[in-house]
């Protein structure tokens, strides 16, 4: 089995406890990594505290020179990174190795966004005084990341808060450590001073509210479901830590009669099954136009039936390899289940695929369900597996309501090629980002949040370096001015 070591003030350390790793293609416990005690969760926040006053005085150019460096040093590693993703975490080698290089370029992006922080000058109501703002790190953050993208959802954090000029805490997920803590090696590599990133290990319930209620830790980005967001932020406002939360979205997609419709199945697809559902912007439910449902519901069957399954380090180019971990096989089912017992039909998947290569490995189809209503737990709750629900609407107000009508609000998508529609769409839907007439609701060069209860503050973009900052107003008073 192999042994894996957490970072903390430069070091990197052993524990007396230990978080086993599984394939989730095979099922196989193939490495470790250590369980942090209490005393090694604080003393990664008491070094982290001790690199931030030098840090932050770094200039930015020179902490854009380490980022850079970061980044060519995981483009050179992305194979062997990438195949630790894989073994860790299931997705199929080539999708891997695209996310290493996404993280990447996450580092690169924030090493040019940090020099674009200014400040401004405000003129006096007299004029014997002026007001200047800065901006200024926060200082110690704690990023908390979930295990669906072990290294693009650790980029978002470790980019932002060293560009910032923070010093950080990482708490990866115990189902996918390694990946991530490999990335991290990238930033020990090219130069990163010690205790400016440390990496410790250990279940969410215990070591995240350990790392949010210590009292020198100022900012906290947490990734992951609603459920646990909430308790965040309770433990954040305890001591009025400054939080950003990415959590849980249950994502709509309305297809007009007037949509591209080959474009339109061909981003259903991608967007319902890509990562097997497990993305907080999956598409969960799809509203047609019924002028044009039957057909696109034929050629979503279609597309969606010729996607691969596979062990992802076997079949590098599949398009899915097993889901995480059981759990989520399980919800996956479930919801399937429900469906089915509320009068919905199945179009496709809906159980585990048949032969010897997926015997073992949680592995589950592709689920396309038809006749669905939201009386059903897949048309209200998000799924984070392969399953989506498709139903027909009459009017264009019809289908965004029922795109709003859940407490979610991350992501949204529309096709059509009206631009009158568009417009309406954009408006109406109630999400922190929309996408209309491509897959794709978020880029790195703008601001990542959601709207209800799917988050508070932004990631990407300047938005979220600015997350990383505090505004100061200096009013200063020169005696020597002429009046």
């Amino acid at each position: 089995m192999q042994a894996h070591h957490m970072l903390i003030d430069g070091r990197w350390l052993d524990s007396s406890q230990h978080i086993e790793v599984e394939n989730p293609a095979t099922e196989e416990m193939f490495a470790r990594v250590p369980r942090a005690t209490e005393a090694e969760l604080d003393a990664a926040v008491e070094a982290a505290h001790q690199a931030f006053p030098a840090w932050s005085r770094l200039s930015v150019e020179k902490r854009s020179e380490l980022l850079f460096r970061a980044a060519a040093l995981a483009e050179e590693r992305a194979a062997d990174i990438a195949a630790l993703m894989t073994r860790e975490q299931g997705k199929p080698l080539n999708e891997a190795r695209g996310e290493v290089e996404k993280g990447a370029e996450i580092l690169r992006y924030y090493g040019e966004q940090g020099k674009r922080v200014y400040g401004r000058v405000i003129p006096g109501y007299d004029p014997t005084t002026t007001s200047y703002v800065i901006y200024q790190p926060v200082g110690v953050s704690v990023g908390i990341s979930p295990w669906n993208y072990p290294i693009e959802l650790v980029a978002w954090k470790l980019g932002a808060a060293l560009a910032a000029g923070c010093s950080i805490v990482l708490k990866p997920p115990s189902e996918t450590p390694l990946s991530p803590l490999h990335f991290v090696e990238c930033l020990v590599d090219a130069g990163l001073p010690a205790g400016v990133v440390n990496v410790v290990f250990g279940a969410g319930s215990q070591a995240g509210p350990r790392l949010i209620r210590h009292p020198l830790v100022k900012k906290v980005a947490f990734t992951g479901s609603t459920e646990v967001g909430r308790q965040v932020l309770k433990l954040c406002a305890e001591s009025m830590k400054k939080v950003s939360l990415e959590l849980g979205g249950h994502c709509p997609l309305i297809v007009s009669r007037k949509a591209n419709l080959q474009e339109a199945v061909k981003g259903a697809v991608r967007r319902s099954f890509r990562n097997n559902g497990q993305i907080c912007i999956a598409i969960n439910r799809i509203y047609v136009d019924e002028a044009v449902y039957p057909q696109f519901l034929e050629a979503f069957v279609a597309g969606t039936s010729r996607l691969t399954i596979a062990n992802g380090l076997e079949k590098p180019d599949a398009d899915l390899g097993p889901m995480a971990n059981r759990a989520g096989v399980e919800k996956s089912r479930r919801h399937v289940e429900d469906a089915v017992a509320r009068g919905a039909r199945i179009a496709c998947g809906g159980r585990k695929p048949e032969g010897e290569a997926y015997r073992r490995g949680h592995f589950f189809l592709p689920t396309i369900l038809t006749e669905v209503n939201h009386d059903m737990l897949v048309m209200r709750e998000e799924t984070f597996g392969p399953v989506v629900g498709v139903m027909p609407y009459r009017s264009l107000a019809e289908a965004i309501e029922l795109a709003n009508s859940t407490p979610y609000g991350l992501a949204a998508y529309a096709y059509t090629d009206d631009l009158g529609e568009a417009d309406e769409f954009s408006a109406g839907l109630e999400s922190g980002n929309v996408a209309i007439n491509n897959p794709d609701a978020g880029v790195i060069n703008a601001p990542y949040g959601g709207f209800k209860d799917s988050g508070l503050g932004y990631e990407h973009g300047p938005e979220g370096l600015e997350q990383y900052l505090q505004a100061k107003h200096i009013r200063i008073r020169y005696f020597n001015r002429k009046t």
